[in-house]
């Protein structure tokens, strides 16, 4: 299949990518950032969680940046909303999506919140139910859809019928999450191939972390299957608090990098992008994940 003319990046640093972190972030720093990736280009953010702070700490505060950021035209500033308190908490608070999450893996559910896969989406209806009320669109997160921390392989099959259910549920777009980064191209073909018998490719996305260094691969990989909608990381942060050892996300900067070099439209000015992944990492007091970022700082 020929490579999409068009990619949509789905920039998850300021949720993903910053509730990682050991330390805590103020929202003055998540605001500035958001705004520095909007004035880059990137069209879709993913500015917040509304989760209880006791559990994700880094997300504390979500209300405060979102009532804070300056926001752009055109721009959307989606929050990850795991229950009907926090879907309330996103719309008073300016969220203009909202997306919700399960896994391919029944421990990982388990672990991640407390509950099995058919529950976890049991426990979405009265979301759904507010956000078609709202008028808000609802985007969906699967977790695991290649391998897991506790389980090991995932069939892809189990994958297709999660996504199958997100999307009866309504939700208008599904990412397929490599959370613990272990999928090769043939993995990422075999799932996407499954999960697309159910879902139709245009309402599909990849979500993929780069632990063993296989994420553009991967995405490309995608991109030959028919995949436009690709989520990454500022800087390449972020990870799973409940996966142990899984690295980041892809890095915005290395996607953006390689999307210029096969001539696909993105619309997002890396040099822009670079000032960006640089403000974060020194507030963070930490190195970058990006490959392109660090050869460009030697030249």
């Amino acid at each position: 299949m020929s490579l999409p003319k068009k990619v949509r990046i789905v920039e998850v640093g300021p949720r993903d990518g910053l509730q990682n972190e050991p330390q805590p972030i103020s929202a003055a720093v998540k605001i500035r950032l958001i705004e520095q990736l909007a004035d880059a280009g990137i069209r879709y953010i993913e500015a917040g969680s509304f989760v209880n702070p006791q559990w994700v700490p880094q997300m504390a505060g979500s209300d405060e940046v979102f009532q804070g950021i300056t926001r752009k035209p055109g721009v959307t500033y989606a929050a990850l909303t795991p229950n009907l308190k926090g879907f309330e908490r996103a719309l008073a608070s300016g969220a203009t999506e909202v997306a919700i999450f399960a896994a391919a893996s029944e421990t990982f559910s388990q672990k991640n919140i407390n509950c099995s896969i058919d529950e976890s989406l049991d426990r979405f209806a009265p979301v759904m139910a507010a956000a078609s009320a709202a008028n808000l669109p609802v985007r969906g997160y699967i977790s695991c859809v290649v391998g897991c921390p506790y389980e090991g392989s995932v069939v892809a099959e189990k994958v297709k019928q999660v996504a199958e259910r997100l999307l009866q549920m309504g939700c208008y777009e599904i990412s397929l999450g490599d959370t613990t980064g272990v999928g090769t191209p043939a993995d990422i073909r075999r799932v996407i191939e499954t999960s697309a018998k159910s879902v139709p490719i245009e309402q599909l996305a990849v979500h993929l972390h780069d632990t063993y260094g296989q994420a553009l691969a991967n995405i490309y990989a995608s991109l030959e299957m028919g995949i436009a909608v690709v989520d990454s990381s500022i800087a390449g942060l972020g990870g799973c608090p409940y996966a142990k050892g899984a690295s980041g996300n892809v890095a915005t900067e290395d996607l953006v990098y390689m999307l210029n070099g096969l001539g696909i439209e993105h619309g997002i000015d890396l040099n822009k992008l670079l000032a960006a992944g640089r403000y974060i990492t020194t507030q963070l007091g930490r190195d970058t994940g990006s490959k392109v970022a660090k050869a460009l700082e030697k030249r």
